[in-house]
């Protein structure tokens, strides 16, 4: 879409709450003609990541499991009971997934979180607990710089100190020295990636599992994007280290079933090696008025609806489907990267699988990425080196998209080498700072933030 605020000249704009309310089937219609016109964004293969799924016959198959359900609140098992179920064996199958029966001497458990924040934010939580029961009241996490912003938003809101260990630009995996040499007394965790989003390349999960042990620290894998789709590549036979809990050390993984393992968006899991490290996220109050409370994390009401499409799209699919559908992602993305590297002036980054990143070492690849959207292209841009990367899903696996890929693909390095004399408008922002923030660019980001927060339709204020 040319604007993030593209109907407000076309229906109606809410600044106040109406006297009156508005015809269902009217509404219905309005959102129908919005849903479709947003749908045609991703619907070619075009897009990077974000519509991990793309299939309306199975989104219109969650959309009946949700709406049984919606309007029930998890946190009252007594009145849904389902919920338990829901929860509990969406726990099971991730666990049993992420190969935690290789786990001994603990017993593995997990919890359903909001999304790949909110289970990285309740690992970072689990690990300042523990902690503190060490007597660590200044607790750290290290983690190689491409691991997620979201474990900094967990440390600015828990009061963890994050610190971040460079790569090796060979390989994006972290410089295993300089993680040995960040940790110390005060240390809780180390994190690794698999896969990371910037490159979709795999730490040194293994290393970092012996480190973890050395000092008696936890490691989290963050397998948010690649938790539901590298457990089936393993299974299809591609060369992938191994990540998960038959990694000594490993003692939290999370993993996105909104990705993956196709959700609807709001769910992920956060899994532990030992039941224990998850009593770290219960909250309660029992001196309250209002009565005893307590939640099983940070979350109070939460839909039974996410619960149960979440349920329902897993068991649905089954083993053989999600391997089904990672073949053909795989398939797909080694065609792509295969693509790419027939360009001379393109460098794919790392050794990457289903999610990769590529660069030039000879024009603006930045000028590569503003040519693709003009074929309806959506890659996602990178700096630190300036890159773009693509995530591939189950939309890039139709028919025709890579030789569409290879075809836009030509022209944009076209384009590219022939040195245009305007600034690549898609890397504004990352070129705008290609040395490190500025507070301009701090304020920037803040005022489009703000404005995304505040806009009503586009209206100014």
């Amino acid at each position: 879409m040319s604007s993030m605020y593209p109907y407000a000249e076309r229906y109606p704009v809410n600044r106040t709450m109406p006297e009156r309310g508005r015809d269902r089937a009217e509404i219905l219609a309005e959102l129908d003609e919005i849903a479709g016109e947003e749908d045609s964004v991703w619907e070619l293969g075009h897009c990077s990541g974000t519509m991990y799924c793309g299939d309306h016959e199975h989104y219109a198959f969650m959309a009946r499991a949700f709406e049984r359900f919606a309007h029930m609140n998890a946190l009252q098992r007594d009145m849904c009971p389902s919920n338990t179920r829901f929860e509990g064996e969406i726990i099971a199958m991730t666990l049993d997934m992420l190969n935690a029966s290789a786990v001994v001497d603990t017993e593995p458990a997990g919890m359903v979180t909001s999304g790949g924040t909110g289970s990285i934010l309740h690992a970072v939580l689990a690990y300042r607990e523990q902690g503190r029961e060490r007597g660590i009241d200044r607790p750290n996490i290290i983690k190689p710089e491409t691991a997620h912003p979201a474990f900094d938003k967990a440390g600015f809101l828990l009061g963890v100190e994050v610190r971040r260990a460079s790569i090796d630009p060979d390989t994006t995996q972290g410089n295993m020295d300089e993680i040995a040499s960040l940790v110390d007394e005060n240390t809780v965790a180390l994190v690794g990636s698999a896969t990371n989003y910037g490159y979709g390349t795999i730490d040194r999960i293994g290393e970092l599992g012996e480190l973890a042990l050395e000092h008696g620290i936890g490691l989290h894998v963050d397998g948010c994007l690649g938790g539901f789709i590298l457990p089936w590549g393993e299974a299809l036979g591609y060369d992938l280290p191994r990540w998960d809990f038959r990694v000594p050390g490993v003692t939290t993984i999370s993993a996105d079933t909104h990705k993956y393992g196709y959700g609807f968006k709001g769910t992920s899991v956060l899994a532990f090696a030992d039941r224990s490290l998850r009593n770290g996220q219960y909250f309660y109050v029992t001196d309250w008025t209002g009565g005893k409370y307590c939640s099983p994390g940070m979350d109070g009401s939460r839909s039974g609806g996410l619960l149960a499409a979440t349920w329902a799209a897993m068991v649905s699919l089954g083993r053989e489907g999600y391997t089904e559908y990672a073949r053909r992602i795989f398939e797909t993305s080694f065609a792509m990267q295969e693509v790419v590297r027939n360009h001379d002036g393109l460098r794919v980054i790392g050794e990457p699988s289903f999610c990769f990143s590529f660069t030039s070492d000879e024009f603006d690849i930045y000028h590569v990425n503003d040519f693709l959207r003009t074929r309806g292209w959506r890659l996602n841009g990178q700096q630190y080196p300036d890159a773009i990367h693509m995530a591939v899903t189950r939309p890039q696996t139709q028919p025709g998209v890579v030789d569409r890929f290879a075809t836009d693909l030509t022209e944009a390095v076209e384009y590219a080498a022939a040195g245009p004399e305007q600034p690549p408008a898609s890397g504004a922002i990352y070129g705008g700072v290609a040395g490190g923030w500025s507070e301009e660019a701090d304020e920037f980001i803040r005022a489009v933030m703000a404005d995304m927060m505040d806009r009503h339709q586009g209206v100014p204020r």
